[in-house]
C-alpha cells in the first residue's frame, strides 16, 4: 500500500533503540578512516544536522551534468549492497539509456525491504539517517532523469522515520521529484526487485517472471532503477568528496566502506562499518570472539550458505569471498562457533527457506520442502545415504529454477554443507551428533530483532 507519516499505523516503541547502540559500538573502522555511513550520535538525523555537514548539496540540473556525475560514479566503482554487489553505474547507465530511447522517464526505487534474515543495516539507515538515502535517492533520480521516485519499505520504524524525513524535506524544498512512501508486509521474497515493482503496481510482494527485468519496463511499465538504501547513501559521499576518495578505502575491485551485520557466537546483533578487504579476523576480535572457537560462517543473511573454519583466513571483499566459493551478500555475517552443530544450523536455515518461499514456483516450493525434509532427518540422526545423495543431487539440479533466488540460497546451503562440514554429515549419518546433541539453532529472527545492549567502545579498530 501506498502511504504518508500520517497514515502510518505502527508500533515505534523500538525507534532510536538500534541508534543509541550502534552509536556506542558499531563504527568500527581501523584508525584513519572516517565513517561515511554510520555516525556516532544516539539522536536520529535531523534536516538540519543533514545540511550543516554538507548534505543535499545542489544537484545536477540538467542531462550533460547528470551525464557527468555518471562518470564519476563509474570511476568511484560502487558495487551494489542488496546482495549481487553488481556495478551500480552500469545498472543506472542502462536505465537511463532505456528511458531515452522508449520516451518513457525512468522511475527510481530505494529498496528498504530488508528481507535477509540477520540483516539490519538497511533499518538502521532508514530509522538514523532517513535524510542519507533521500539525499542518494535524488541523485540517483537525476543520473536516470526520473521524474518519479519510491522509497519501499517493510519496517514500521523505518518507515515512520522516513516519513518523517520525507515531510521535512519536501518542505525545505530539497527534493525536486515527487517521492512515494510504500509500505508493506515483511516477507523474505518481497525486497527481490521485481516483488518490489509489482508491490508499488499495486499487487502482491512478490517475484515476477523474468524477463522482462525492472530497468526494462519496471514501475508503471517504465524503465525502473531499483537500488538498496545503503547502495544509495554512498552516492552524496562520492558526489562531494569525488571517486578518489571513495576509492582511499576498500580494495581495486571491492572500494569503499560496507555495512556488515555480525550475529551469532552469543553475542547480540551489531552493525559495523568496514572497509572492503579489511581481514575476517581483525572483525572477530572487534567483535569479542575468540578465534579458536569458531567453526565457520553463515554468510551473506542465509543466501551465500556456509563456510567452514578456513573462513578465519579469508578478508571481507566480494573478491576474496568469492574465492573461496561463497558471497558476501548483503554483509550479514552470522558467526558459528563450537557451540553450535553446523547440521542443526542447516536444518533451521533450510525450514526458513521452506516457510518463507513464495508459494509460486512449483520447483521452489517442492524443491525447499523435500530439502528441509532431508536435512531435519540427517539432524535427527534418522537419514539415510540415499537421502545423502538425492540432497546433493538436488543442490546441482535446482538451481537457477525459481523466479526469484530463494531456491539458489537453498541450494546453496545444502551444497556447502556437504562441501564444508562433511565429517559433520557422515556423523549424523552414523546415528546422530553425539559431540553436540544438537541443539535448535536460533538465528536472529529476519523483522523481529531484539534491542540491542551496549557492548562498550571499541578498542583496537575504532576510528
Amino acid at each position: 500500500m501506498s502511504t504518508t507519516g500520517e497514515a502510518i499505523a505502527a508500533d515505534v516503541a523500538t525507534h532510536g533503540i538500534t541508534a543509541q547502540v550502534v552509536a556506542t559500538r558499531a563504527v568500527a573502522l581501523p584508525p584513519g578512516v572516517a565513517p561515511r555511513l554510520l555516525r556516532a550520535d544516539p539522536v536520529p538525523e535531523s534536516l538540519v544536522a543533514y545540511v550543516v555537514a554538507e548534505g543535499y548539496q545542489d544537484g545536477p540540473a540538467n542531462p550533460a551534468t547528470a551525464g557527468g556525475l555518471l562518470d564519476i560514479i563509474e570511476r568511484s566503482g560502487l558495487r551494489g549492497r542488496g546482495g549481487a554487489a553488481f556495478p551500480f553505474a552500469v545498472k543506472a547507465r542502462t536505465v537511463r539509456a532505456n528511458g531515452g530511447n522508449g520516451g518513457q522517464r525512468p522511475v527510481v526505487v530505494a529498496n528498504g525491504e530488508e528481507g535477509e534474515p540477520a540483516s539490519v543495516k538497511d533499518r538502521w539507515l532508514l530509522r538514523n539517517r532517513p535524510h542519507l538515502v533521500l539525499d542518494g535517492l535524488r541523485l540517483a533520480a537525476a543520473l536516470v532523469g526520473a521524474d518519479r521516485a519510491c522509497l519501499y519499505v517493510s519496517d514500521p520504524a523505518a518507515a515512520r522515520s522516513a516519513a518523517d524525513a520525507l515531510h521535512d524535506a519536501e518542505r525545505a524544498g530539497r527534493l525536486p521529484l515527487p517521492v512515494e512512501l510504500v509500505a508493506v508486509d515483511p516477507a523474505y521474497v518481497a525486497g527481490e526487485e521485481t516483488a518490489a515493482v509489482r508491490a508499488i503496481n499495486g499487487g502482491p510482494a512478490k517475484p515476477t517472471d523474468k524477463p522482462p527485468r525492472p530497468f526494462e519496463e519496471g514501475v508503471a511499465g517504465r524503465p525502473t532503477l531499483v537500488s538498496n538504501v545503503e547502495t544509495l547513501a554512498n552516492l552524496p559521499f562520492i558526489y562531494r568528496h569525488g571517486p578518489e576518495a571513495y576509492r582511499q578505502a576498500g580494495t581495486p575491485a571491492s572500494p569503499g566502506t560496507f555495512l556488515a551485520t555480525v550475529t551469532g557466537a552469543g553475542r547480540p546483533p551489531v552493525v559495523y562499518e568496514l572497509p572492503h578487504g579489511l581481514p575476517l579476523r581483525e572483525l572477530l576480535a572487534a567483535h569479542g570472539v575468540a578465534e579458536d572457537a569458531v567453526t565457520g560462517l553463515l554468510m551473506g543473511g542465509y543466501f551465500a550458505g556456509l563456510l567452514g573454519r578456513r573462513a578465519v583466513d579469508m578478508t571481507l571483499d566480494h573478491e576474496a569471498v568469492r574465492a573461496v566459493g561463497s558471497g558476501l551478500g548483503c554483509g550479514a555475517l552470522a558467526i558459528l562457533t563450537t557451540d553450535d552443530c553446523p547440521v542443526a544450523v542447516a536444518a533451521s536455515v533450510m525450514a526458513y527457506f521452506a516457510r518463507e518461499n513464495a508459494g509460486q514456483c512449483g520447483s521452489c516450493f517442492n524443491g525447499t520442502s523435500a530439502m528441509s525434509a532431508v536435512l531435519n532427518a540427517l539432524r535427527d540422526g534418522a537419514a539415510a545415504t540415499d537421502d545423502i545423495t538425492r540432497l546433493r543431487r538436488w543442490s546441482q539440479v535446482l538451481r537457477g529454477r525459481g523466479a526469484c533466488g530463494t531456491l539458489d540460497g537453498a541450494t546453496n546451503l545444502a551444497a556447502s554443507l556437504l562441501a564444508e562440514f562433511p565429517d559433520h554429515a557422515t556423523s549424523h549419518l552414523n546415528g546422530g551428533c553425539a559431540r553436540h546433541g544438537c541443539p535448535p539453532f536460533n538465528p536472529a529472527r529476519p523483522f523481529e530483532i531484539e534491542p540491542l545492549t551496549p557492548l562498550g567502545p571499541l578498542t583496537a579498530s575504532a576510528a
